[in-house]
């Protein structure tokens, strides 16, 4: 479960999106992908609140715990930390992520992808998520800079994870199987996404944002080609462009 995404905007559209919003020179102003896997642990801009200013800085999708003491330790267990499991970030105390949930971050997003097992369909069908109302919103995570100090520079580089949740009845449907099946990344209202970077929230705030789920009437999929590898299409359009499944059964939902 790590549910790769899309940015096909610009950042100076997220800075439109968050105004006032400082840009890391680090980041490439015109970044822009049609599809970022997560275990390519690629940096990728993300939104954190410093001392008050909102700040555009470049990440690495897959949090590195203080817990990895090895080089090993990150290759066999870093695939793990990509999602951080909502109900574990305020009710397991034992959880990495309830020690981190005042490190929190915004990811911007136009979409998401995830795969559909269908009867009858030798692979998976590929699916891309997005919200009707907002083509750029962003999805809730929490940041940690990793104990391994970069051998060039001695710096310790920043890391984030997504978080994810219970699946409302239109991803329970996409997300139909696997070890992981039945959950979705936390979509949020404009409102609890500015929330989500607040300074200082208690457990309580924090739950109240983790419990919502957003409507299905709110987003809207359809059916793309591949996800399975960053080769381009053999029809050469873009990842994030329409594919007919011919015989797909239709999703229950409006």
């Amino acid at each position: 479960m790590c549910y790769d995404i899309s940015f096909t905007s610009n950042i100076r559209h997220v800075q439109d999106y968050f105004p006032g919003l400082h840009v890391d020179p680090q980041v490439n102003i015109d970044f822009t992908s049609d599809h970022v896997q997560a275990q390519a642990y690629q940096p990728f801009p993300i939104i954190t609140n410093n001392g008050g200013q909102l700040t555009l800085q470049p990440f690495e999708w897959g949090v590195i715990p203080d817990y990895f003491k090895t080089p090993e330790d990150v290759k066999k267990g870093r695939s793990f930390m990509c999602n951080a499991q909502s109900e574990k970030i305020i009710d397991d105390t034992r959880s990495f992520w309830r020690r981190i949930r005042q490190h929190r971050c915004l990811i911007p997003v136009t979409g998401i992808y995830e795969h559909r097992n269908v009867t009858g369909f030798k692979n998976k069908i590929p699916y891309h998520v997005q919200l009707r109302q907002r083509s750029l919103f962003c999805l809730p995570g929490l940041f940690h800079y990793s104990p391994f100090a970069n051998k060039e520079t001695g710096e310790l580089t920043g890391t984030f994870t997504i978080i994810t949740r219970a699946a409302n009845r239109l991803m329970r449907q996409i997300h139909n199987n696997g070890p992981n099946s039945g959950r979705m990344p936390l979509f949020l209202t404009k409102e609890l996404e500015l929330q989500w970077l607040q300074e200082g929230l208690n457990d309580m705030q924090i739950q109240e944002i983790l419990h919502y789920e957003m409507p299905a009437e709110e987003m809207q999929y359809y059916t793309v080609h591949t996800i399975r590898t960053t080769k381009p299409r053999p029809d050469d359009k873009r990842k994030t462009e329409p594919f007919e499944w011919l015989n797909l059964p239709e999703l229950e939902v409006v």
